[in-house]
């Protein structure tokens, strides 16, 4: 008679919230959908959990006392890749954003559904621990070179240093050149979200500019397409229709792609935070 195989551990998820009603609800929810939860009610503490043992997802607060949710998250990252969700009472977007661009993996907005967490909680540790990229053969385009079985990522030769999120929006982006790619399209291949806010897709290409791009401010291998989302250039950099200025002349190179950032993140921090 065979032994039974060993049951895996559950994923261990740390909440820290300062207000206990919270804790205590979005713990409970966790752990009826299977996760092993340790709670904690501010900054110093959750520093403390994490290192005497790290948890596989925090659900952090942005508000906490003392030491707040965007240093927590800094301290963590500093350490080590962790999944991070971000819970946050504050409606200005400039915060949530800010979270995002410090490595915060998601957000969610208090009031919020517990059910809609657990579900968050779910995508971002599915995500974490399959890669979302398929193993497959090396991709090349524009200089870069993605290694998906690796989970490795170069520009002319020089290795990137990459979070697990943007290395799975590189991989999609390269192994997809030439093709303008929506953000909800993104959002759904590279997230895996159904739903969602799309300023999420904004910061990590924001943030993927700045990694592999020589003048980010001037991006010429992941250009956007005006009112689709952006596509990767694979080959020498050219002029488009929607690079040229008017009256037939072109305008400065990469003049009119920064420009276009420039809106669309100012859209994004408005008009598509209704996506929510």
């Amino acid at each position: 008679m065979q032994n039974p195989r060993p049951a895996l551990a559950p994923p261990r998820v740390l909440v820290v919230d300062d207000d206990p009603t919270v804790s205590e609800v979005v713990a409970g929810y966790l752990d009826r959908a299977g996760y092993s939860v340790e709670r904690a009610a501010d900054g110093p503490a959750a520093l403390e959990c994490a290192a005497r043992r790290r948890p596989d997802l925090v659900v952090l607060d942005l508000m906490l006392p003392g030491m707040d949710g965007l240093e927590v998250c800094r301290v963590l990252r500093d350490r080590g890749p962790v999944p991070v969700i971000m819970l946050t009472a504050r409606g200005d977007e400039d915060d949530r954003i800010l979270g995002l661009e410090i490595g915060a993996d998601d957000y969610v907005t208090k009031p919020f559904s517990p059910r809609e967490l657990v579900l968050r909680v779910d995508s971002v540790l599915r995500r974490s621990r399959t890669g979302g990229v398929r193993p497959g053969p090396l991709l090349h385009a524009g200089g870069v070179t993605v290694d998906p079985a690796a989970r490795r990522a170069t520009k002319d030769g020089r290795e990137l240093a990459l979070t697990l999120r943007e290395f799975d929006l590189l991989a999609y982006l390269v192994g997809h050149p030439g093709q303008a790619c929506g953000r909800e399209q993104l959002m759904h291949e590279v997230w895996g979200w159904e739903f969602g806010d799309l300023s999420t897709v904004t910061v990590h290409v924001r943030r993927l500019r700045g990694k592999i791009e020589d003048d980010p401010a001037a991006p010429r291998l992941i250009r956007t397409v005006w009112g689709v989302g952006y596509r990767f250039e694979d080959g020498p950099d050219r002029m488009d229709g929607a690079d040229r200025g008017g009256g037939g002349g072109e305008a400065r190179p990469g003049a009119a792609e920064a420009a276009r950032s420039g809106v669309e993140e100012s859209q994004s921090r408005s008009g598509e935070a209704g996506a929510r």
